[in-house]
């Protein structure tokens, strides 16, 4: 107790007293400290999971009977599949090619009538093997399925009557680095942009050079825009050096244009500067900018569908990952270099990209203004 005492009386106790009142008053290490953690948590728990479900499966029905749509429940009752029906081939086929869905499953006419004259019915499943370790599952839960459909349907019949003909599109080897590395290229163009970005505006201010560039007579937006221009084509290089790397060790295709590439990936690339650029007028140093750009991109990374397919995650994730521009730059890298799909596939994600990016640099704009007025 006496120990105790004299703890409670000491200068050592008074120091950490003062320290401990320091932090409680400084609202952005608490942030750092209680808010950033507990979401990083939750966004961890929900979004990363190895589990595949809720997988959009694109159906074609010509035959339209109650045999095929027993087949269809068979295959979407444990929520496994969702179904999204379509018209024709020619629209699966595009939504296929725009992930929004991740099978596809065409039923011929005549597969009620082979049926009941017990010939072999033959269904076509289509499998967007992107992601080679999601094909896989894919392909083994409709085998297993439609089997187990099929001896519920005739059980004295061997071999099996219902046999899918699947088809993997775009990945047929099943090559999963080519899923990896196409996604990991949007996620090194992220980190290094906002990174490298607020590193610059964050040693302008510690070395006073800010200062000395207000005494030029320039507008604020030529001064942020000469900034972030070499910058700019520096990590245009980058791209070229990534796709070359990517080509030349891991054979990924480039199936797209190589125009329309760079024009998206210039367009990512302007949006994660001005994010970096907007952190980098918040903070004061560069060991705070390093740590909150980490903190913001490892979400946005695990909610881009980069790691774990979005289908998989809840709902609530899968609406916000809407709002994150690496899903929508993801997207559009596995486009064009895997399934060479254009613009006219793609303009819903290059809107959403060339928006953010639009959003991005006014609010960056408007930031670093005030910023300078304040200095």
């Amino acid at each position: 107790m006496k120990f105790i005492y004299c703890l409670f009386q000491s200068r050592f106790w008074a120091l950490v007293v003062k320290e401990i009142h320091q932090i409680l008053t400084d609202k952005r290490l608490l942030f750092l400290l209680i808010v950033l953690p507990t979401v990083q948590l939750l966004i961890y728990g929900f979004a990363i999971s190895p589990d595949v479900h809720n997988l959009k499966l694109g159906i074609v029905d010509y035959a339209k009977t109650y045999t095929s749509r027993e087949l269809v429940s068979a295959l979407t009752e444990n929520r496994i599949f969702l179904p999204r029906y379509n018209n024709s081939e020619q629209t699966l086929t595009q939504e296929l090619q725009t992930a929004k869905v991740s099978v596809g499953l065409v039923i011929p006419p005549e597969f009620n009538r082979k049926l009941h004259r017990e010939d072999t019915a033959k269904v076509q499943v289509l499998v967007d093997a992107v992601n080679a370790n999601t094909a896989g599952l894919i392909r083994s839960y409709i085998t297993q399925i439609i089997s187990h459909y099929d001896r519920q349907v005739n059980p004295n019949w061997v071999p099996p009557q219902i046999q899918p003909k699947i088809t993997f599109l775009y990945n047929p080897g099943l090559i999963s680095s080519w899923f990896f590395v196409s996604g990991v290229m949007g996620v090194i163009l992220s980190l290094v942009s906002s990174m490298v970005a607020s590193a610059t505006v964050v040693r302008e201010k510690e070395t006073g050079t800010l200062e000395q560039l207000l005494m030029t007579p320039s507008a604020h937006w030529e001064i942020l825009l000469a900034k972030v221009l070499p910058l700019f084509i520096l990590l245009l290089g980058d791209i070229i050096l990534l796709l070359g790397l990517a080509r030349l060790i891991f054979k990924l295709p480039f199936r797209g244009n190589l125009l329309l590439f760079a024009i998206l990936s210039g367009t990512y690339i302007f949006s994660g500067m001005m994010v970096g650029m907007f952190i980098g007028t918040l903070l004061g140093n560069q060991q705070q900018t390093q740590l909150v750009s980490f903190s913001i991109n490892v979400p946005l990374i695990l909610l881009s569908g980069t790691i774990t397919p979005i289908e998989s995650m809840p709902l609530l994730f899968q609406y916000l990952s809407l709002l994150n521009p690496l899903r929508h730059y993801i997207l559009i890298v596995r486009g064009i270099l895997l399934k060479g799909v254009g613009l006219e596939l793609l303009w819903p994600n290059a809107i959403a990209l060339l928006c953010f990016a639009t959003i991005i640099f006014v609010v960056s704009i408007n930031k670093f203004r005030s910023h300078i007025t304040v200095i």
